[in-house]
């Protein structure tokens, strides 16, 4: 019997084991229970250009690949910017939306794409995106932050499936880095020094740090994190997706992936940081609070290098852009996604267009990596 490749409008739809056993469990973000509660708790919407389309491969009634997808009519909460490319399309009197989207809504997480039981089953499903996008006159079908280790199914396929290249900034643990002080210990004087005094500022302010797992935090810490989430978000003018009830989701159906760094003065929550925990990484999603003297520092970084340091976590990923990670100890890395075009006459001057950014990106990260703080080896 050959395989089929099915689509489903809704996550619940599929069996939460079938569609957890296609992955290993490391990374919390392709996890059914936090895709499903993205679409159950009121975060997707179409009219904020969130329509589930997820791809499935099946042997018989085994399900052997999927995919999480989404059917786009705009480029927002992806963090692969195409913006240019949807100009230039309808500069040319055509449609660049809707396009296909494999992905994780809003996270610009590193993590498996191609849940596969095999490789075999990882390019039926690349067939199944390809088959989607010429079936149904889609412009394109896009895959956002795969893992390096899907690169070469992405390669051998028949398929020209583009690649781009951008930069994020991570923390990476070292053998003799067992608690914070080693850590700066690694860094030159000024570094250390600024990351020191950043930190004394928050406890001179007589505010203190706690940490909350899912399953440890109160109503009332689910309420305050939402709230300073909303308070980010108004503040810069942009729409919050996320749902307190998404929260409270989080807390019941992955009580210890969901980690909030909370401050609080005198029993007072001032601020937040709400996290992921995967296997041996950490996960830096959404901040918000008070703007006090270094506590963005504090909750955002400075809490998460010492539950990694604490955990035995190997990776911190504190989230997208922002050169001013360096000086913390988060480096420059290579992140990636995965385009294809239908439109042979786009698909060519895309991929010189890819070549000269991926070019860009390599000259970039070398500039980037001479301010690193930490001290060269002896």
């Amino acid at each position: 019997m050959a395989a089929e490749v099915r689509g489903y409008r809704r996550l619940e739809d599929l069996p939460a084991a079938a569609w957890d056993a296609l992955h290993d469990g490391r990374n919390p973000f392709v996890r059914h229970a936090f895709l499903s509660g993205l679409e159950t708790e009121g975060c997707l919407r179409p009219e904020w250009g969130w329509s589930p389309l997820h791809l499935t491969v099946w042997d018989g009634a085994e399900l052997i690949a999927a995919a999480p997808g989404y059917l786009k009519n705009n480029s927002h909460g992806e963090f692969v910017f195409d913006h240019a490319w949807a100009h230039a399309y309808a500069r040319y009197g055509q449609e660049y939306f809707p396009k296909w989207l494999g992905a994780v809504p809003y996270s610009p997480v590193t993590g498996p794409r191609l849940l596969a039981r095999d490789a075999h089953a990882a390019r039926q499903l690349l067939d199944g995106m390809v088959a989607l996008v010429e079936d149904n006159g889609l412009s394109s079908a896009h895959v956002n932050f795969h893992e390096a280790a899907e690169e070469a199914l992405f390669e051998a396929h028949e398929a020209a499936w583009l690649l781009r290249h951008d930069v994020q900034y991570h923390w990476q643990r070292q053998p003799e880095w067992h608690d914070f002080d080693a850590f700066l210990a690694a860094m030159d004087h000024k570094h250390r020094k600024n990351i020191r005094q950043e930190r004394n500022k928050v406890r001179q302010a007589g505010i203190t740090l706690r940490t909350v797992h899912g399953d440890e935090a109160s109503a009332v810490d689910l309420a305050a994190m939402h709230r300073f989430y909303l308070k980010t978000f108004h503040e810069y003018g942009n729409s919050p997706a996320l749902t307190l009830e998404f929260l409270q989701h989080l807390a019941r159906a992955m009580p210890r992936a969901l980690v909030i760094f909370l401050a609080e003065r005198d029993g007072v929550p001032l601020a937040g940081a709400l996290c992921l925990r995967g296997t041996d990484t950490l996960y830096g999603r959404y901040w918000g609070g008070e703007a006090l003297p270094g506590l963005h520092f504090e909750a955002c970084y400075y809490q998460g290098i010492e539950y990694c340091l604490r955990e035995g976590l190997q990776r911190f990923e504190p989230g997208a852009q922002g050169e001013h990670k360096i000086a913390r100890g988060f480096l420059p890395t290579q992140v990636r996604s995965r385009h294809w075009i239908a439109d042979p006459g786009f698909r060519e001057p895309l991929a010189q267009w890819c070549a000269e950014e991926r070019a860009s990106v390599r000259r970039y990260m070398h500039e980037l990596r001479a301010h690193s703080p930490f001290r060269d080896p002896a």
